[in-house]
């Protein structure tokens, strides 16, 4: 009983780090296979460096990627970070048009003077 009360602190260390770190980066890792497997083309994507780009077709294991109109680039499918969701227009289209206009002129009205008063003199 005696040793197993000096390992006992071990093991509870061990099954903490699973549950806090092995496991969560796990599960990441299998979403973010899941979504590179599902990319189709057309999809808006996100590489690992900060691109943006349309997928335009597949080749093995690589992605073929129009970053400008004209311009395809070969990544492979582990560089794509994540697929961007389009935003919806239809949101702005319920707005009324004259609300910009509005919103425009609060903002110039709220808008503070020109110059910052630490260095106006009196």
């Amino acid at each position: 009983m005696n040793g197993l009360g000096q390992f006992l602190p071990i093991i509870l260390l061990i099954v903490v780090f699973y549950f806090l770190l092995i496991r969560p980066q796990r599960k990441r890792q299998q979403e973010q296979i899941a979504m590179q497997n599902s990319l189709a083309v057309g999809s808006r994507v996100m590489t690992t460096t900060g691109l943006f780009a349309t997928v335009v077709g597949f080749a093995d294991d690589d992605v073929l990627l129009e970053v400008a109109p004209g311009v395809e680039t070969r990544w492979a499918k582990a560089a794509i970070g994540r697929v961007i969701t389009p935003v919806d227009d239809a949101d702005d289209a319920a707005e009324d048009p004259g609300d910009e206009a509005d919103d425009a002129e609060d903002a110039t009205a709220d808008a503070p003077e020109k110059g910052d008063s630490s260095t106006k003199k009196s």
